[in-house]
């Protein structure tokens, strides 16, 4: 192992290095401090106000008990975080889940969110912050391998080791700690691009929800947050992106004012720097290795599209501490007990997590919508015991197969019922005047998908134009 710059302190000895301070290495320092272990957050920003910019700043349902746990989902509230559901407008009219049946999101500006969780975990007993510090390298073991620490330094090139039981990833996407440590990354491409920022103005219909368009392959979303403002964003496929380049703040006005039944982005003003990104493969790891444990993007990025990623932050962080947290406090003598740690948080990272990203994997790269979500959706639009479970999924508090397969018997019966009323439309899916262009009416006749009638569209709005 090499290193550069010369040591200015003796190797310090920590249960856990928690490298990366934002939510879900803040989540595990609190987590493990308060349960006894002593853990060195390591941040390679010096400013302990710094926040995540590029990020629709939304916590899925599934993540906020966490936001619970840690006593700050009532402060959060208290700096204007809103409390929402989400509305998902289809072809088949807006899928709206009955008022007060499920958990509830939490949308606040990460400007808001990270300084929050970051101020929590510096004041944790335990937690000794190391701002303004960048890993470089892995301490390994010379016997095994296993991983026992990192190797950090200051922005004057000042080198410290830091020797810990426990190295936690949690850099985020295209995470140093997961590629130092040379575990087995899988990259799938990514056929969308985005844009997005804050605006000011009237409030989208339906808020304080969350609205979301599936124009099957286009999607835009609208957010309302705190200070009274609107996260507007777009993810196009790459057709789209021409448009883009050239005006992007205009492009992404056309499009939002060019959906169906589209939020007031025209009476409203932008009040923050637009920020996009144009390349969002993704990325998974295996999240576990000898003495190392990934969290957050740092173990997972995936398709932002669904608003996953601050949620299962907290989530994955959260396990990694249920599981380690008591061999960790118990002192060295618990090695075994912490290696089973890894390997159950490894499982349940697993099971909860995979089953989601089989089915936004696919999606990613832009492709229109099989005859079974078709199927879902219109049933979701009609129904509003199948409207609930849909919500369930997109919130991540159910698998899609839990919660799906219980209520398929009535998607059947529902685009049947429907069929049969006469008011179905028969024939084959057709796409809009241009490629990649259709939503509603105008996106002409759309045929049965799996039960008769499942793919009739309502008559709402004309082809998005970007």
């Amino acid at each position: 192992m090499g290193t550069s710059g010369q040591s200015k302190h003796n190797a310090p000895e920590f249960d856990a290095v928690v490298v990366g301070a934002s939510l879900a290495g803040c989540t595990a320092a609190i987590l493990l401090g308060r349960a006894g272990a002593r853990v060195a957050l390591v941040e390679r920003r010096p400013d302990a106000a710094a926040y995540k910019r590029v990020c629709s700043h939304l916590i899925q349902a599934s993540g906020v008990p966490t936001l619970k746990r840690l006593g700050l989902l009532d402060r959060a509230i208290a700096l204007g975080g809103v409390r929402s559901h989400l509305r998902v407008w289809t072809r088949w009219g807006w899928i709206v889940p009955p008022d007060g049946a499920n958990p509830r999101a939490l949308n606040l500006s990460r400007q808001q969110l990270d300084p929050l969780l970051r101020e929590t975990a510096l004041d944790t007993p335990g937690v000794e912050p190391l701002l303004g510090m960048t890993a470089d390298a892995l301490l390994r073991d010379e016997r095994d391998g296993r991983v026992r620490g990192v190797v950090v330094h200051d922005r004057d090139g000042d080198v410290t080791p830091l020797r810990a039981r426990l190295v936690v990833g949690a850099d985020g996407r295209n995470s140093k700690v997961a590629e130092l440590a040379g575990v087995k990354t899988k990259v799938s491409p990514h056929g969308r691009f985005a844009y997005g920022t804050y605006f000011e103005g009237p409030p989208p219909r339906g808020a304080p929800d969350a609205s979301v368009w599936f124009l099957d392959p286009q999607w835009a979303a609208a957010f309302p947050t705190d200070k009274g403002r609107v996260f507007y964003a777009a993810m196009p496929t790459k057709d789209r992106l021409p448009a883009f380049r050239r005006d992007p703040e205009r492009a992404l006005t056309a499009f939002l004012a060019d959906l169906p039944d589209a939020p007031p982005i025209r009476e409203s003003r932008r009040v923050a720097a637009l920020i996009g990104r144009l390349e969002m493969p993704n990325v998974r790891s295996e999240p576990v290795a000898p003495g190392l444990a990934l969290v957050g993007d740092a173990a997972m990025a995936i398709d932002p599209l669904w608003g996953i990623g601050c949620g299962w932050a907290f989530q994955s962080a959260e396990w990694l501490c249920d599981a380690v947290a008591a061999p960790l406090a118990a002192g060295p003598a618990e090695e075994r007990a912490l290696a089973e740690g890894l390997r159950a948080y490894r499982r349940r990272w697993r099971r909860e997590l995979m089953p989601h990203v089989r089915t936004i994997e696919p999606y990613a790269i832009g492709h229109r919508n099989d005859r079974f979500e078709r199927a879902v959706y219109a049933a979701a639009a009609r129904d509003s015991r199948v409207a609930r479970r849909f919500e369930l999924v997109g919130a991540r508090a159910s698998t899609p197969l839990g919660a799906i397969a219980p209520v398929l018997p009535r998607v059947l019966a529902v685009n049947l019922r429907h069929a049969l009323s006469g008011r179905a439309r028969f024939g084959p899916y057709r796409s809009g005047a241009r490629e990649g262009a259709t939503t509603g009416g105008a996106a002409g006749a759309a045929g049965a998908a799996g039960a008769a009638g499942a793919a009739e569209p309502v008559e709402a709005g004309a082809a998005v134009r970007a």
